[in-house]
């Protein structure tokens, strides 16, 4: 109790911390939004129509996690360079991430397009869903490289506490996407019914609408300070009375030391997780649309915890970055309690909304039943994974820590996650809510070792001195 008066104390904190999450938390809401208005769309469709879309964006997951892992790691180092007002050097961090971001999604855009078949031959051995996802992949793959560039400036703008602009740029993404996939899955407006490739080409259309829409606020914003017109307009002055190129090799080697975990780390747990798609897939088309429904609900329900993870992880970069180690410390501690008890109270929420929710959806009895289960081992496991993430995605890396936050999410999900879905998925032949409750027993793993290494406190420093 003593840690809650000190947190409603502390009024400047929960200023700041929720001047950030908010309009974070408003962003991340109207995108998960418009992945469930997607699924319900698609839905009408039938259950085949959900399994297809779902496991054809298992490929765009992995490269999703894997920029994340990209815009993670550079708002780690923006962060701190903030915290210390050097705006050269966080130019160079939105250069190197946004060669990088564009380079990798080459990798997934080729075989997605020219391969279709193949990519969703990995994912299920039911033609009828492969047809399908086919038609949606070939058309999907080439929205990659835009959400490239809008993650890579969202993560930096984030860590100088422009948190307003995104808001405006995925509003302006959604409506499109929305009006669009009314138009081009049935055929309403003028628009040719196309089914599971209208909604392909809806979210293609809207990433190009939303990349434009960024580059042009991003570049013309002004703010009241100057500081964004500074970023966004900064000379290489400063690179040339120091005698060095402006992306010079001390700055690589102090990126990748930083972000290079951090990469790997959302590579390998996304690769474990999308391990999980593969049992699924192989557990009929009414495990898979059961899944895919609770992963959409999930989303929703935890974009207000993300939003935390995010604004901590801004906030102590700042403190750590600006060498308040002390009140960085005491902060991290304020997160964590306030994360426990706020899940706390969603966990029951989603309890009492699981049966509301799942009639939502145009789906059979077994399905219906299937993503109620689902939710109810999803609640129980939510005060635990929230403060996982937390502790993983927020403080340790804030501090540069990412090697340990590396060997908890890989490890947890290819030693514990893996085995579990195989074992209950594919060996027992278990319904997929109780194959789910024993993926999610890796929380708890990561619960247990997350917390020893927080208290071993080597995530308090300045890595940007």
């Amino acid at each position: 109790m003593n840690r809650f008066k000190i947190i409603l104390r502390d009024k400047s904190f929960l200023r700041r911390t929720f001047a950030i999450t908010i309009p974070i938390v408003l962003q991340n809401l109207l995108n998960n939004l418009v992945n469930l208005v997607d699924t319900l769309m698609i839905g009408q469709l039938g259950e085949t129509s959900i399994a297809a879309v779902g496991l054809a964006n298992k490929l765009f997951f992995v490269y999703a996690l894997l920029m994340f892992g990209v815009s993670s790691g550079s708002s780690i180092l923006s962060a701190q360079y903030w915290g210390k007002r050097e705006l050269i050097n966080i130019k160079r961090v939105l250069k190197v991430s946004l060669f990088i971001g564009v380079g990798v999604s080459m990798l997934f855009v080729i075989p997605g397009f020219f391969f279709p078949d193949i990519v969703m031959s990995i994912f299920t051995p039911l033609e009828g869903t492969i047809s399908e996802g086919s038609k949606y992949l070939v058309i999907i793959v080439f929205s990659y490289p835009l959400t490239a560039v809008t993650m890579t400036y969202v993560s930096v703008l984030r860590s100088m506490n422009y948190v307003k602009l995104p808001i405006i740029i995925t509003t302006v993404s959604i409506v499109i996407n929305v009006v669009l996939n009314y138009g081009l899955i049935y055929g309403n407006m003028g628009f040719p019914k196309m089914g599971v490739a209208g909604a392909a080409l809806a979210t293609l259309i809207a990433r190009i609408a939303e990349f434009i829409v960024l580059l042009f606020l991003v570049y013309r914003h002004k703010a009241g300070d100057g500081k964004l017109g500074d970023f966004v307009h900064q000379k290489y002055e400063k690179a040339k009375e120091q005698g060095r190129k402006f992306i010079h090799k001390a700055f690589l080697k102090k990126y990748f030391g930083t972000a290079t975990p951090v990469i790997l780390n959302e590579f390998m747990w996304g690769l474990g997780v999308t391990m999980y798609s593969l049992v699924y897939g192989r557990m009929g088309d009414a495990a898979t649309a059961s899944i895919t429904i609770t992963n959409t609900v999930e989303q929703v329900a935890l974009v207000f915890f993300f939003g935390i993870c995010q604004a901590a992880a801004i906030l102590l970069g700042n403190e750590l970055g600006s060498d308040k180690l002390d009140v960085a410390e005491e902060h991290a501690k304020n997160y964590i309690a306030m994360m426990f008890a706020l899940a706390l109270v969603g966990a029951v929420t989603v309890l009492l909304l699981r049966n509301p929710v799942a009639s939502m959806f145009d789906v059979s009895d077994e399905v219906f039943r299937y993503v109620r289960l689902c939710m109810t081992v999803f609640a129980l496991y939510m005060p635990i994974r929230t403060v996982n993430t937390l502790i993983i995605v927020a403080i340790l890396r804030s501090g540069g820590d990412t090697k340990a936050s590396l060997i908890l999410d890989v490890t947890s999900v290819w030693l514990i996650g893996i085995p579990m879905a195989v074992l209950g998925g594919l060996i027992i032949g278990l319904p997929i809510y109780t194959v789910y409750a024993m993926i999610m027993v890796e929380e708890i793993y990561k619960l247990i070792f997350g917390y020893i290494r927080y208290k071993k406190k080597k995530w308090i420093r300045n890595i940007v001195a």
